[in-house]
């Protein structure tokens, strides 16, 4: 009964006898760890930390020697090449006045960290887009009754000059109900089919390079082993398009833009965590992006240019959440990395 509440607790737990050897891992300690139970169970603290972690073996020793409770915060503990930062918390487990037992529980700090952030980024844009949503619809309405006037005072003109001011109406009022639906976001429910994430961007390199002219470089760093998901190909498309696009106007007329997958693994999105996540980086060597931006980014209407709506990022991450993932962006001059995490699980969901 014991093992089964721990199993399902969200920290590690880890039990170690008095050799130092491990004898039980819930299913948490697995996943922080990188492994199965089947391979962990039986090594010794030694071999189970890395020598970078020399803290946490010595708290573990500490507790084994002063046969008393010992509680740590902020260390260092070394995964597949992975530097985490965790809380350490070891209790002695005394029978007959003898210690038989550590139990020791790892809090992932830096998860915690992330959850946070995550949820705060994911609030912000379901506020933004109820917002710009209720704008949008406010906007639409009388536009349509300027356009319809418009049109019948130009059936009513005679003189071609006046006739000119009527049609800029209607163009102008066509322009802005294009942006109103633009701030609308997606329309069509998504249409999700196995795919390749390469093939979304492989298009993507493809239209923007029709673009752009011989001075900005557009490379790309794949990795092959990624496999498919399911997904909507077209609203990935647009969703990535809209991002390079904007490294493209933030370069203007030189500069060079990376392309880059890799497999994320324990990736945690929306307090779910994922074993598989695919992550897409656009990385371009441009100017970056203003520091008193970056937390509204992705916010509707927010732009450097003056040209810009401030649409492109906003409508990406929606397109993205759409697909249970989330786009975060780190910046300074000469290197601003956009990253794109889809799970590779659940995502037909």
């Amino acid at each position: 009964m014991h093992q089964k509440i721990l199993a399902h607790l969200n920290g590690a737990i880890l039990l170690f006898n008095r050799q130092l050897i491990l004898t039980y891992i819930n299913t948490a300690g697995e996943i922080l760890l990188a492994d199965s139970a089947k391979h962990l169970l039986g090594l010794s603290a030694n071999k189970l930390f890395k020598s970078s972690d020399s803290a946490l073996l010595n708290d573990l020793q500490q507790c084994l020697t002063m046969n008393e409770p010992l509680v740590d915060r902020e260390l260092n503990l070394t995964q597949l090449n992975q530097v985490t930062t965790i809380n350490f918390s070891a209790t002695p487990l005394i029978e007959n006045g003898q210690l038989n037992e550590i139990l020791v529980e790892l809090q992932q700090v830096d998860r915690q960290l992330r959850i946070s952030k995550e949820q705060q980024l994911i609030a912000q844009q379901n506020v933004s887009r109820m917002l710009a949503k209720g704008l949008a619809h406010e906007i639409k309405n009388p536009l349509g009754g300027i356009r319809g006037a418009a049109q019948l005072l130009d059936l009513e003109l005679q003189d071609p000059e006046l006739k000119e001011y009527t049609q800029i109406i209607i163009q102008e009022s066509d322009r802005l109900k294009s942006l109103m639906d633009k701030m609308l976001g997606p329309n069509k429910p998504s249409k999700k089919d196995t795919l390749n994430i390469h093939e979304v961007l492989e298009r993507v390199r493809q239209l923007v390079n029709v673009e752009v002219s011989n001075e900005i470089i557009i490379s790309f760093d794949y990795d092959p082993s990624i496999p498919q998901l399911k997904a909507d190909k077209n609203q990935l498309i647009q969703a990535v398009l809209n991002i390079v696009q904007n490294a493209v106007q933030a370069m203007q007329k030189t500069g060079k833009i990376t392309l880059k997958t890799r497999i994320q693994r324990n990736m945690t999105i929306g307090r779910k965590q994922y074993k598989l996540t695919a992550k897409i980086d656009i990385i371009d060597n441009g100017p970056g992006i203003d520091s008193s931006l970056m937390n509204q980014i992705f916010y509707p209407m927010i732009s450097s240019r003056a040209e810009g709506t401030g649409l492109g990022l906003s409508i990406a991450q929606s397109l993205i959440n759409q697909h249970n993932g989330l786009i975060e962006c780190e910046s300074e001059p000469g290197n601003t990395i956009f990253s794109i995490y889809l799970p590779l699980e659940n995502n037909h969901e």
